[in-house]
């Protein structure tokens, strides 16, 4: 006979059974389908989820349906014809066993926002954000923040909701998404969705897919680093949930009761620096906390810094979501690795278009703002790594080196960021022609007085200009021009005079009597003043003479 607790027992499995076969029944959508979404227009937009195995499912949207079957494993997928704004909010509706209704749903268009911290920083650190904020709000702009998360393999979903914009919203937004959105809004007339998916301190390898990384001979050792993850992971993963969970009890603890502290010496440093800069000294050291941080654990993926994993935690969820492009400020991590990053950094950019199936979408990044990091190439030529890659077809450049802040690697003025980028997106993604750049350095020749430097013709005539927010310590002179400077052979540099002639610059030295090298704002914090008359600085550059 059987127990009676024993028969309670049994019949309560047998209905968490039953409760679990009923939500297996249940269509599911991903975090990224939701009330208040965007969908891109003009294009293919795939719909997908899970449901039964074999379940007849239908989207429909705007007038439109399509229909599939859910596969062996539960996955289902399809995808609506072109979209074409309707004006009004629609409803989205996916229909099998049950019925999802998608509300407050926008057609227009698309942006994926990523990177590391100067893409996270915030619109309530801006210069203007007394202004900004109050007046961030737009019902037809709207936001999805994708939740960090790290992942030794591809996730089958993200954590977010989509979101309105308004100051409440928009104050922990990308500054640089926010007025990049703001902007294509102004001149579009359309709705705008940015998806924020970024992560601040990270390498580039670790938004690069596994198979992204391993097209790349030179970008094997990041493969092998995987595999040594790999043949751990499984048993390292066991008890990370709950550490992760300590450690978080943790540090809030410690906020508490160190945070304001820690806080008020960071900005005395900060303060500090910028007085000793500003006087051609050496900034103080960082100060330590005030007590010691609580350990983090050891994340079993090999957290945020190791290869693909906010690939697989934060961008393949989002594949194949219909975009109309990505825009990207990263680098500041792999200054170090320059001449790797003319590799790693073009092959991420095929390696996300190669996974989204919409082939070569726009993909637009800022090249790094001036920073006094050191007094070495690292910056100059991770910012020439950049300018290579646009080599690549549909992409574009946001030169922002003369708006950096030369102790703070976080440049307060966001504005002229996502200006920049908006400016781009409308010639590369949209096809207005509008003068998207400043001077881009295209040859220089031999000259009886130097070199002369010739600049590609966008329409916009060189001058002399100045930062957008200018600072007292580094008022740049507004009667000549600075920034450029000459070698000879011995690859002796030494500062140069040069003069606006038409569409070139000429440059010349005393020093320097037989120049053969010319480069212009090759320094960690540029101090450089050529424009065009858009307003918009000249590229940063290094050439030889040709031989």
């Amino acid at each position: 006979m059987t127990h009676p607790l024993r028969r309670t027992a049994t019949a309560a499995a047998a209905l968490i059974l039953a409760g679990s076969s009923a939500a297996l029944a249940n269509v599911k959508l991903p975090a990224i389908f939701g009330d208040h979404m965007v969908l891109q227009q003009g294009m293919p937009v795939p719909v997908w989820g899970t449901a039964d195995p074999g379940e007849p499912i239908t989207v429909t949207v705007d007038g439109q349906s399509a229909q599939t079957k859910a596969g062996d494993d539960g996955k289902w997928m399809v995808k609506l014809k072109p979209l074409k704004p309707p004006g009004d909010a629609v409803s989205l509706t996916v229909k099998g066993k049950n019925t999802l209704t998608i509300k407050d749903v926008l057609i227009g268009e698309v942006w994926v926002c990523s990177g590391q911290s100067n893409m996270e920083f915030s619109l309530r650190n801006t210069n203007n954000a007394q202004i900004d904020l109050p007046a961030a709000s737009d019902p037809q702009l709207r936001f999805f923040v994708v939740a960090h998360k790290t992942a030794h393999t591809p996730e089958p979903d993200v954590q977010g909701k989509w979101v309105l914009c308004s100051p409440d919203s928009s104050t922990n937004f990308t500054a640089v998404g926010y007025f990049f959105g703001r902007e294509l809004r102004h001149t579009l007339k359309q709705p705008v969705g940015l998806i924020a998916t970024y992560w601040g301190g990270t390498p580039a390898q670790s938004w690069t897919s596994l198979e992204g990384l391993q097209k790349e001979p030179v970008l094997a050792h990041y493969v092998n680093d995987w595999k040594k993850i790999d043949a751990d992971y499984a048993q390292a993963a066991i008890g990370y949930p709950a550490a992760l969970a300590a450690y978080g009890k943790e540090m809030e603890e410690w906020r508490q009761m160190h945070g304001a502290e820690y806080n008020d010496l960071i900005a005395k440093w900060k303060e500090a620096s910028l007085k000793a800069i500003a006087a051609k000294a050496s900034p103080p050291p960082r100060p330590t906390p005030p007590a010691p941080l609580p350990k983090r654990p050891i994340d079993p993926s090999g957290g945020e810094h190791s290869a693909a994993t906010l690939y697989n935690g934060m961008i393949a969820p989002l594949i194949p979501y219909a975009i109309r492009g990505t825009i990207w400020y990263q680098g500041e991590s792999n200054a170090g690795a320059a001449e790797e990053y003319r590799t790693l950094f073009p092959a991420m950019i095929k390696d996300w278009r190669a996974k989204w199936g919409e082939g070569n979408f726009p993909f637009l990044w800022v090249q790094l703002a001036g920073f006094h990091a050191d007094d070495t190439d690292k910056w100059p030529n991770l910012r020439d790594a950049q300018a290579r890659t646009l080599s690549l077809p549909a992409t574009g450049m946001a030169t922002a080196v003369d708006i950096g802040l030369p102790a703070n690697i976080h440049p307060t003025d966001k504005y002229d960021v996502g200006k920049r980028l908006s400016l781009i997106a409308l010639d590369v993604a949209y096809g207005r022609k509008l003068v998207d750049s400043g001077p881009v350095f295209k040859g220089v020749q031999k000259d009886p007085k130097g070199l002369r430097v010739e600049f590609q013709d966008n329409g916009s005539a060189l001058k002399i200009g100045k930062t957008p927010w200018p600072r007292q310590e580094y008022m740049l002179p507004m009667d000549h021009l600075v920034g450029f400077e000459l070698a000879g052979a011995d690859d002796k540099w030494q500062p140069a005079n040069a003069v606006i002639d038409g569409k070139s610059v000429l440059v010349s030295s005393s020093t320097v009597p037989d120049p053969t090298q010319v480069r212009y704002d090759w320094k960690s914090f540029p101090e450089g003043n050529l424009y065009n008359m858009d307003n918009l600085p000249a590229t940063p550059f290094k050439a030889a003479l040709a031989q």
